[in-house]
């Protein structure tokens, strides 16, 4: 018996290294590939891929790596497994710069017919008219959120242009929530097999703007959703966080980003066990939160933030 548990517990050593390599090195993957030293972020892709090939995104970005590299031989095996392991955005893909290298090679109409196949089988069980409704919802959703970082930029946090943006951000998620209930309770959280992926996600980023009673009313039904498959684990993550910080708990997983009304700076609210942020991210399929927080020029030093962590606690009471 003490034999079977030790196995049990190097194997799962074994794997949560493993996940832990693979995510450091997409990152440092994807880095490489933002600074455009497309070769060398080609290395790391095939490094993490030799620990896994299942995440259809990341082997599509490799793909665009080393199409960009001039490698096209390694480019279309990660392309044609990202299809296989679930790639369906064929309006993308036919539309991307960095894959202009594989369009005169004979493999790429096979590889755009491939797609084309998948995703007829695919589609053949939708129901079209609730994609079409929640793709309306998800364009609303994002249509003025999306001017919100330039808005910022240009007018200033409290200006009359951002309180304008807001406003109608506010009625626009009003009408959303009520669409998106009616949805949830008659139907129930819709999987990307019946409406594709970007509708499927409408419901959890409608979800996410709501109240606070809508949000734990509607967890349950998510949590079960992600059990079976039909809702993202890293999206469930998110919706988790802002829960536990909008009830006075320090939140999970780091996604949610307070600003400190004194002197306006961006900070990581509350955080339980920072030690072990990435540990239980990678397990929910989030990236590093050193990567995360850099969208609001953060640097993640976990000693200081625990250092900080009482006085992060002040701000939020």
């Amino acid at each position: 018996m003490r034999n079977t548990f030790y196995t049990l517990l190097l194997v799962f050593l074994f794997t949560s290294v493993n996940a832990q390599e693979y995510s450091k090195l997409i990152s440092e993957a994807n880095k490489l590939y933002e600074t455009k030293e497309y070769k060398m972020s080609t290395d790391l892709y095939s490094k993490a891929f030799k620990i896994e090939s299942e995440n259809p995104s990341h082997l599509y970005n490799g793909a665009c790596s080393s199409s960009l590299a001039g490698n096209t031989k390694k480019a279309f095996k990660w392309l044609n497994l990202s299809i296989e392991k679930g790639w369906t955005n064929l309006r993308h893909l036919k539309s991307d710069t960095d894959l202009e290298n594989l369009h005169s090679k004979k493999e790429w109409g096979k590889t755009i017919e491939k797609l084309e196949k998948k995703i007829e089988l695919i589609e053949a069980n939708y129901d079209k008219p609730l994609q079409a409704e929640l793709l309306a919802i998800y364009e609303e959703d994002q249509k003025y959120r999306m001017q919100m970082s330039e808005t910022q930029k240009k007018f200033g946090p409290d200006s009359k242009e951002m309180n304008d943006l807001w406003k109608i951000t506010m009625q626009k998620d009003s009408i959303n929530l009520l669409k998106v209930k009616k949805i949830l309770d008659e139907k129930g959280w819709v999987g990307k097999d019946k409406v594709g992926a970007q509708a499927n996600s409408t419901l959890f980023l409608v979800i996410q703007h709501s109240d606070l009673e809508t949000q734990k009313k509607y967890l349950p039904m998510m949590k079960e959703a992600v059990a079976k498959g039909n809702a993202s684990p890293g999206s469930l993550a998110l919706l988790i966080d802002r829960i536990e910080i909008r009830e006075g708990r320090k939140q999970i997983y780091g996604s949610q980003i307070g600003i400190n009304q004194n002197n306006k700076a961006y900070y990581v609210l509350p955080l339980i066990d920072p030690d072990n942020v990435d540990k239980r991210r990678t397990e929910v399929g989030l990236g590093p939160i050193s990567d995360y927080i850099k969208n609001w020029n953060l640097i993640w030093d976990v000693e200081k933030y625990k250092r900080d962590l009482p006085e992060l606690e002040k701000l939020k009471k």
